[in-house]
């Protein structure tokens, strides 16, 4: 038999260590979604007996059996100050499938997409899956490396959204950007200097797939990343100083491509 090449060995192992990983949901709203999410692959739930009469019907749902812990000796491994509520569930990372299928889009009207350029913050992260699944969109997309991965504290920020809003991680965001584009995808960049205002250049695309991509703060949009956009847009401020954190800009954007 022929061996296998060095590089489809890193790659089978690379899958099964990611199929092995798991991770800690904590609080009352991020276990609770969890236990009802089907698609939710869950291997242990510790809660403690208040919590467990709070998420009763949760737990039925869940069909796992709980173990039920002392508030004062929590048998969980969480960083220090996580506000758990007494409660915590051991999971596996969802798989929310391959970018092409996803950015088709399962609603009415032309999708619409966020990606982050290397956005690392959980909670940051957190809240714009939030907005995403307020405002409809088909997913949120960012680089495996440099941002931010299922976590505890993103899927608490969420708040139950990390169980219903795709989040995706790509090898390459530039590389998921050319695929986009080739699928008709216009690709908006949200840069403070942007030649177009983002409502007045949203209204011309009501019909199309858009695409907004937001760089980490600070950094804001890599140079790969802001050549390849096919327009850079701004949110324009009422006075001359202030500016929006990348959470609180991601929800203005998706108003501004999302409403009618």
């Amino acid at each position: 038999m022929a061996k296998k090449p060095t590089w489809v060995i890193d790659k089978e192992r690379a899958k099964r260590a990611a199929a092995a990983e798991t991770l800690w949901l904590f609080g009352l709203h991020a276990v609770r979604d969890a236990l009802m999410n089907p698609a939710r692959e869950r291997l242990r739930l510790v809660v403690t007996r208040n919590a467990a009469d709070k998420l009763a019907e949760a737990i039925a749902a869940g069909g796992l059996e709980p173990e039920i812990a002392d508030p004062r000796k929590f048998p969980v491994p969480l960083d220090p100050g996580s506000v758990h509520q007494g409660a915590a569930l051991e999971v596996r990372p969802l798989d929310w499938g391959r970018l092409e299928d996803v950015a088709l889009g399962a609603g009415r009207g032309a999708p619409r997409l966020v990606l982050l350029d290397r956005v690392s913050d959980p909670h940051n992260v957190g809240a714009i899956l939030r907005s995403a699944e307020v405002f409809g969109a088909a997913a949120v997309i960012a680089p495996a490396r440099h941002s931010a991965p299922e976590t505890g504290a993103l899927a608490k920020t969420a708040s139950g959204a990390l169980e219903r809003q795709p989040y995706l991680r790509v090898p390459n965001l530039g590389n998921a950007i050319v695929t986009l584009k080739e699928m008709g995808y216009t690709v908006l960049g949200l840069d403070g200097e942007g030649a177009a205002e983002i409502g007045t250049l949203a209204a011309t695309l009501t019909e199309r797939p858009v695409a907004l991509v937001l760089g980490a703060e600070g950094p804001g949009l890599r140079e790969r990343t802001r050549d390849l956009c096919d327009h850079l847009v701004r949110i324009d401020a009422a006075g001359a100083f202030g500016s929006l954190n990348v959470s609180n800009a991601a929800a203005v954007s998706l108003y501004a491509v999302t409403r009618p």
